[in-house]
Order: C-alpha cells, then sequence, then structure tokens
C-alpha cells in the first residue's frame, strides 16, 4: 500500500501458491447464460480485410448449446477468443470468498471479480482500465505487456475499447497463482500462451469526481423539502424580456447553496451511494420466520459506516452507543455470533429481522449458497 497502490504496477510471484480455477470453464459459461450475470465474447480476426472487422464484441447471455447465431459462443478450439464473466462473486461462495482477501482497502472501493476465459491466443487487446486491478492467473500462462503511456487514444473503427499506439514498457508471462497489480490508466495486453487461459481480475471502484457529485446531489434533492418561492414583486417593466434576472440566478444559487449545506446530509447520502447493490442484483426472501440467532450477510450484501449512520444496500441508519459498536462489527467481519445477537437492543434485533426478511442476511446455522 506504501509503495504501489494507485502508484506504479507490483507483479507478485505465487502471490496464491497453488491457485487453481474456483469454478471449471462449464461453469463459468453456464453463468454466461443467466440474464443477470453480465458477460461479453471479444474475439480477434487477424485475417480480416477490413480494419473495423479485426475485434468483435458481442454480449450475452449466451447459449452453450447454440452453433451459430448471436448468442453462440465460439468453438472452444478456435483460437483467440476471450470469455469474460463479470461479478463472479456474487454468484459463488469461493468466489466471495477469494474477494475477501483484498480488503486492506475500504469496502467501498471493492467492486468485483470477472473470470476470463480465453482459448490459446485469446485477448481483449491493449486497452487501459480507470480502476485499480489486481489480475490473478488461475489456469494456463498468460503473457502481459504494460505501459505507462501519456497517450490513451482508443482506435475510433472498433467497438471495443482498444489503444491506437500502444508501447509497453514491460513484459512478463503469469502462471496459476502469480498476480499482478495496476493502478489506474496503465496501459495493458494479456494474451493467452501454449492453450487455455484462465484469469481472475479483482477490480476496484473508482468514483469519478463530477458523477459522484451529480449523484449525491440528485440523491439529496430527492430528499430535500424547501417549498421557498421565488419573488420578485417590486421589479420594474423590462424592454429586454428574453434576459435571465440576475435575482432568479441569486434565487437558485442560495437554493444549491442550502442544499449542499448539511454535511451530515451529504455524508448519508455518500454511504447510500455507495453502498447501493448493483442493478442486475436482487436478494431471495427466506423459507423460514426470524429468530435470533448467529447471522451473516449475504454476499452480495454491501454494507459500511462513519461516525453517525450504518449503511446497507443503499438504505442508511443513524446509531450511537453499543448499538453502532454492534453493526459496525457486522459491516467489518460480515458476521455475528449468537450471543452478540442475544445482547442487542430491540431496535437493532428488529433492524436484523428486516434484514433477514428482505434476504440481506441469513442465519449463520441455516446458511445456503447466497452466502
Amino acid at each position: 500500500m506504501r509503495r504501489h497502490w494507485q502508484r506504479k504496477p507490483l507483479l507478485v510471484r505465487q502471490a496464491i501458491p497453488g491457485f487453481a480455477p474456483l469454478l471449471s470453464r462449464e461453469a463459468l459459461v453456464a453463468l454466461a447464460a443467466r440474464d443477470d450475470v453480465e458477460s461479453r465474447v471479444i474475439e480477434q480476426h487477424p485475417q480480416a480485410a477490413d480494419p473495423a472487422g479485426a475485434w468483435t464484441l458481442r454480449h450475452g447471455p449466451f447459449d452453450p448449446n447454440a452453433r451459430r447465431g448471436a448468442a453462440a459462443l465460439p468453438p472452444r478450439r478456435r483460437p483467440g477468443w476471450t470469455l469474460l464473466v463479470q461479478g463472479v462473486d456474487l454468484h459463488d461462495d469461493a468466489v466471495h470468498a477469494l474477494m475477501q482477501r483484498f480488503r486492506f482497502v475500504p469496502d467501498v472501493r471493492l467492486d468485483d471479480v470477472m473470470i476470463s476465459w480465453a482459448s490459446d491466443g485469446g485477448g481483449v487487446g491493449p486497452h487501459y482500465d480507470s480502476y485499480d486491478v489486481f489480475l490473478l492467473q488461475a489456469q494456463g500462462r498468460r503473457r502481459w505487456r504494460i505501459g505507462r503511456q501519456r497517450d490513451l487514444s482508443l482506435r475510433p473503427d472498433l467497438l471495443c475499447k482498444i489503444l491506437q499506439r500502444f508501447e509497453p514498457q514491460h513484459e512478463w508471462v503469469l502462471e496459476p497463482g502469480d498476480m499482478l497489480y495496476l493502478p489506474p490508466r496503465w496501459a495493458h495486453d494479456g494474451v493467452a500462451e501454449g492453450g487455455e487461459c484462465m484469469t481472475y481480475s479483482i477490480g476496484f471502484r473508482v468514483p469519478q469526481r463530477g458523477g459522484l457529485a451529480a449523484e449525491l446531489v440528485q440523491r439529496l434533492a430527492d430528499e430535500w423539502d424547501d417549498d421557498v418561492l421565488y419573488r420578485d414583486a417590486g421589479q420594474p417593466a423590462t424592454a429586454q424580456p428574453a434576459r435571465v434576472p440576475t435575482a432568479l440566478l441569486a434565487f437558485a444559487l442560495e437554493g444549491v447553496h442550502r442544499l449542499l449545506a448539511d454535511q451530515r446530509a451529504l455524508a448519508c447520502a455518500l454511504g447510500e451511494v455507495m453502498t447501493e447493490p448493483k442493478p442486475r442484483v436482487w436478494f431471495d426472501p427466506p423459507a423460514q420466520a426470524w429468530r435470533p440467532s448467529a447471522v451473516v450477510l449475504d454476499r452480495r450484501t454491501r454494507m459500511a459506516y462513519d461516525d453517525e449512520h450504518v449503511f446497507i444496500n443503499g438504505e442508511s441508519y443513524r446509531v450511537r452507543g453499543r448499538d453502532a459498536a454492534l453493526l459496525r462489527r457486522l459491516a467489518d467481519e460480515r458476521t455475528l455470533p449468537a450471543s452478540a445477537v442475544g445482547r442487542a437492543s430491540a431496535a437493532v434485533q428488529h433492524a436484523l429481522q428486516q434484514w433477514y426478511e428482505a434476504g440481506w442476511l441469513h442465519v449463520a446455522d441455516a446458511v445456503g449458497p447466497k452466502c
């Protein structure tokens, strides 16, 4: 963290010794067939006459039984193609557990685990990401070339985001268990070498300031109650009716200042935004009634806290004292023992029951495949 995080790449040989794929290729293909899972196929066509056809991009879901058409996967032995499946940690216990090993940064910065399967020579082309990423080799070998280049312009003739002029500075071949960390905007190109290849990409959220500000203002505005009306009594008649009054600009500016003046509301909105589940995420209600017991957060649940609030899946709760300590423990450890739940206040008991009934957490001794 001191030397490399958001500063420079780091290659770690045998970061996880003996690491092997946590999902088989068949299980990954099955995920790519689902409507609630984001998946893509990127294929290279080096013999294409038209440069625009040198790379193709298709979005899932894909039908593993289809032989042709937009939903069909290329033949397994065809070289030069890649299947990418996003957010696998939301759907598999072992991949979710792998992601927990990267909680040395705040949870609000963790995003997801993407798994890519590539045939020999497969890759997605030289590109850059706007987020931190750890590239963990799981199967086969992948040759990585990386560079810190200023020219990040993309090829305009392609749907894939491929750099026009890639200038690599370093090159390594990763074996299973090896891992490469890349800060945002480091250009990189990974190509499967010598056969089938599987890589796990542990990605981090890097909010863009303008986008985050717009989302916060919108959320604050939805909850804000200010019904003061603009008044212009006493103004003279105008010979320039199309001119916007400066008094109206001042009125609007005061409204924006008042909206943003409440730092507690702003902090609350930030926590809600950063724990909001992704659009394709939904939770299943439990089959049994709630009973106080040891609990564990569902693997899709996002939970965080600040000095005054606890946030869970886009909602906020103001807490203090023992209640705050208990819920912060749940957020940090993602589980609570039965003894802690039994000592919880009535308010916390009620909140835990609501979250259980919403599918956001589970009774630990009845943990199913979604935890």
